[in-house]
């Protein structure tokens, strides 16, 4: 049996038989990033913006979790100053120590109690 030489060089040639899925997790890839120390000036500010929070604020909080900075914006549904932790629209949770930035909207809104 006789193979020509194109035959014979695809044999050699990498397979990739879920084409497309490398690219596909090279964009998913998180990028980590250590969690930044924060000033006592901004530990301050940060400190007197909380103390501004009640129940039923509409705040947006940058925050650090998984190793990434994320945005949460909503209504403050609950904080709990014992255990150091905000709720947002009775969901999301943030650990007080992980805010890195509080903006307070002029807004203010009815939290029912479930």
């Amino acid at each position: 049996m006789v193979v020509n030489r194109v035959a014979r060089a695809k044999q050699f040639l990498p397979f990739d038989a879920l084409k497309g899925l490398q690219e596909a997790l090279r964009e998913k890839e998180i990028e980590y990033e250590d969690k930044k120390e924060l000033s006592e000036e901004t530990l301050t500010e940060l400190n007197n913006k909380f103390n501004q929070i009640e129940r039923g604020s509409y705040v947006k909080i940058k925050y650090y979790k998984n190793g990434r900075y994320s945005v949460l914006e909503g209504i403050v549904t609950n904080i709990n100053c014992v255990k150091k932790k905000i709720q947002i629209d009775g969901v999301n949770t943030i650990n007080i120590c992980d805010i890195a930035n509080i903006f307070i909207f002029n807004k203010n809104f009815t939290v029912k109690n479930d």
